[in-house]
């Protein structure tokens, strides 16, 4: 388990108060996890009754701290519902919405993206990368150099993901994108917002 200084570093000094707060209220394991592509973070529960939050390490406190208060609306739900209701259904949303609630103000999130926070807390996604508008504003933030996404990209481009899987561009469904991936021809579909490397020609 991080200690709760380490944890603070993370999160925007603003937010230090009221995340000591949660933290010391619900006593649960939180541990900084290598980066990870397919989640931000998670909270699991284990049948002899251990419960653990992990968070990617990143620099961007901004998405840190949604990432943790949105793991503690598992935790709290949990405890309420332990298994009766969906993962990310009315419940865990109430939750979420009532632990943010401390933080939507302009000494914790700057505008606009205060804003686009508080549009995101109406009907909060299962994962904060659902919400294009939200993880595009959270990347303004971000210290590392811009990256170019998947939807400024035109059809016919050449590009691979972190992962060095190449792919070729191709039309847009309703949210994501379809991609060809050169080497076993199939088909994915792509979030606009996933980072890539253009291939040269």
């Amino acid at each position: 388990m991080d200690t709760l200084n380490s944890l603070l570093a993370y999160v925007p000094v603003a937010a230090h108060h009221q995340v000591t707060i949660y933290l010391e209220r619900y006593n649960i394991s939180v541990l900084v996890k290598p980066q990870r592509h397919s989640k931000h973070g998670d909270f699991r529960y284990y049948s002899d009754g251990r419960t653990q939050i992990t968070i990617n390490k990143m620099e961007n406190s901004y998405r840190f701290l949604i990432t943790l208060i949105h793991e503690l609306a598992h935790f709290d739900t949990f405890k309420s519902y332990q298994k009766r209701v969906k993962p990310h259904g009315i419940e865990w949303k109430e939750k979420f919405r009532f632990l943010m609630l401390p933080f939507l103000n302009p000494n914790v999130f700057p505008e606009p993206l205060l804003t686009v926070i508080a549009r995101h807390l109406k009907n909060p996604k299962a994962s904060s990368d659902s919400d294009f508008e939200l993880v595009m504003s959270l990347k303004k933030f971000d210290k590392t150099p811009p990256k170019t996404h998947v939807f400024e990209l035109q059809q016919g481009t050449r590009f691979k993901i972190y992962n060095g899987r190449e792919f070729l561009m191709g039309k847009k469904r309703v949210k994501r994108y379809e991609c060809k991936e050169l080497t076993s021809g199939r088909t994915y579909l792509l979030s606009p917002h996933a980072e890539v490397t253009i291939c040269q020609p």
